[in-house]
């Protein structure tokens, strides 16, 4: 599934491909206070379009994750990490998503709070 997303303000814009099969919400720390619905992809799957200099990234912990949002209207709409197997992936916050009907994804809760 193609996917056009953007931060509130939409100086932050990318393409993303993806499926929502497999959303999740989360109660860890940053999570929790976000309200994030996301899915992970492939960096190769993931596209920044514009913004790149409008973005700040966020870290804490073991600093693994760059949290990044809009310096602008501070919409975080993707994160960059590794899979725990090393690999490179973006999580898409599905919020950020244009035309994304979210009653109709179907997420898991994860206790990311006891990682």
């Amino acid at each position: 599934m193609q996917m056009d997303g953007s931060c509130h303000c939409q100086k932050v814009k990318f393409k993303a491909e993806g499926e929502t099969a497999g959303a999740i919400t989360c109660n860890c720390s940053i999570c929790q206070r976000k309200g994030t619905i996301l899915i992970f992809i492939p960096t190769d799957n993931f596209q920044l379009l514009s913004g790149r200099d409008n973005l700040t990234d966020y870290q804490f912990g073991s600093k693994s994750i760059h949290h990044y949002f809009c310096s602008t209207c501070g919409v975080t709409s993707f994160a960059e990490g590794q899979t725990p197997d090393g690999k490179k992936m973006i999580a898409i916050n599905l919020r950020c998503i244009e035309g994304i009907d979210l009653e109709k994804v179907s997420t898991q809760a994860i206790d990311g709070r006891s990682f």
